[in-house]
């Protein structure tokens, strides 16, 4: 048998004080990654190790023996029986503001400490050596040993989304305390390094979607005029590539090759900045990027992107508010079922049509000239309009649907899913259904008239968001019977 050698032993700690309790784990992440990372440099250099290498995730675990009589209202921030709840930590310093406040809850509503220690859950090698810019895994074969024989590698038993999907099934009695197993988050940030070209540590806690590169640069004129306003609360503007400028007028180097999802961060020093992902077109994109933004445990997202008009009374630039949505994305589907309702959030909804209002300056039934509140229907085929219109359309109509497009009902499905708030401003591009097609012509002119305010109104939106107590945002319809304590 292959000896395991592993970091010196480490007994767990109970806290009644929640920065305490994160600083512990944050020491005992660092000692697993430190030796994780000498471990892998050393085996890399004699290349023949006769020992297998191991390290664990720290954990937070917390028992209880009733129930806690919390505030009704709350939606998170206590367990929802006794018993012993537990989750696997990774990024604890990415994570500090978050943690702190979840623990602080836990210990609050139930009057009980947190336990504090090594998980039995290996760290893999690869997510070890992400944050060292000096050790790169290689491919198989291309190591002097097997690297799977030596050091843990991902494991796709505890990397899913059994806990968020409502399937998961409790080890040993211990049911899940957060929404996400620590692997699974490291598996998410690796991936949104990738698909953004900007690293985790710069997204802000709420992020705007949209399927054009046109908004690119209405962002980045708006972030250089809040950079510019010393009272904006704005601090840098992080753009593709992790270029950061402080200065309003600083250069930004674009880089040759745009990443799948370029992504800019519009920051605040407590994170409660903007973040503006462009997912391009598609549901598969949409997921993909929602998947990997919810570990980050945003407040909001909001889609502010483009759709087909479906109504004759509407007129390209008018704006759709999504109070419902027709899921024909399949995407979802194996996660989410059709069946379940994806309900309007009040407190988004509000947002929303209050932003409206405020950019355009217009007001109750003035207001609902330009703006429609209604059911978004969201395809899978760009091209729908080319197939026979009778099913289609017949569906569109019975579900009473006034805009069609390829993204919003997969990015409100998977707030939902995740318990992420969420909302959905269209603007009308084009309306096929009525003989007016996306030509380049009309097209340049839509949107050097109407990207700039519609983007006006997603910021405006989510300051409104901003302002809200965490307790209201967070609503407890995004909360299923057996939900976990944290966010």
């Amino acid at each position: 048998m292959t000896k395991i050698t592993t970091p010196d032993p480490r007994d767990p700690e109970i806290f009644t004080d929640a920065a305490a309790a994160v600083a512990r784990l944050e020491e005992l992440y660092n000692e697993s990654t430190a030796f994780l990372c000498d471990s892998f440099a050393e085996a890399m250099e004699s290349g023949t190790p006769k020992v297998r290498y191991r390290a664990y995730y720290p954990e937070i675990r917390i028992r209880t023996a009733s129930y806690a009589h919390v505030d009704s209202r709350l939606s998170f921030g206590h367990v929802s029986e006794p018993g012993v709840h537990a989750t696997t930590v990774t990024r604890p310093d990415l994570f500090r503001s978050y943690l702190t406040q979840q623990i602080a809850l836990l210990i609050k509503n139930h009057n009980q400490p947190v336990t504090i220690g090594p998980s039995t859950t290996p760290m893999p090698v690869h997510f070890a050596v992400a944050g060292n810019p000096d050790l790169v895994v290689p491919h198989q074969g291309a190591a002097g040993f097997t690297l799977r024989d030596v050091f843990d590698v991902p494991d796709l038993t505890t990397t899913n989304d059994d806990i968020v999907n409502g399937v998961h099934e409790p080890q040993d009695g211990v049911g899940p305390l957060a929404l996400f197993t620590a692997q699974r988050i490291d598996y998410s940030l690796a991936r949104l390094a990738h698909y953004t070209a900007t690293d985790p540590d710069h997204f802000q806690n709420h992020v705007l979607f949209t399927n054009y590169q046109f908004y690119v640069s209405e962002f980045e004129n708006y972030a250089r005029a809040q950079l510019a306003d010393p009272n904006s609360g704005y601090t840098s503007f992080v753009s593709t590539g992790n270029v950061e400028i402080t200065d309003p007028d600083a250069p930004l180097e674009q880089p040759l090759k745009l990443p799948q999802m370029p992504t800019y961060h519009l920051k605040r020093a407590d994170g409660s900045g903007i973040t503006l992902v462009n997912i391009g077109v598609g549901p598969s994109n949409a997921k993909t990027a929602t998947d990997h933004i919810a570990v980050l445990r945003p407040h909001a997202w909001l889609m502010v992107g483009h759709c087909a008009g479906l109504r004759n009374t509407q007129a390209l630039g008018d704006f759709v508010l999504a109070h419902a949505y027709l899921r024909e994305d399949k995407v979802l589907d194996d996660d989410l079922p059709v069946w379940v309702p994806i309900p309007p959030l009040a407190e988004v909804q509000v947002a929303l049509e209050r932003a409206v209002a405020e950019v355009t300056e217009l007001e109750g039934y003035e207001l609902k000239r330009i703006m429609r509140t209604g059911t978004v229907a969201s395809v899978d085929n760009r091209n729908w309009e080319l197939r026979d219109q009778s099913g289609p359309v017949q569906r569109l109509s019975q579900s009473r649907a006034i805009a069609l497009d390829m993204e919003s009902a997969t990015i409100a499905a998977n707030g939902y899913r995740f318990r992420v708030p969420y909302g959905t401003l269209l603007c009308v591009s084009d309306k096929p259904l009525h003989g007016e097609l996306k030509l380049p012509g009309m097209a340049s002119e839509f949107y050097t008239t109407q990207v700039s305010r519609h983007l006006a109104i997603g910021i405006r939106a989510m300051e409104h968001l901003r302002g809200m107590p965490l307790e209201r945002l967070h609503s407890r319809k995004l909360r299923s019977f057996d939900e976990t304590a944290f966010l």
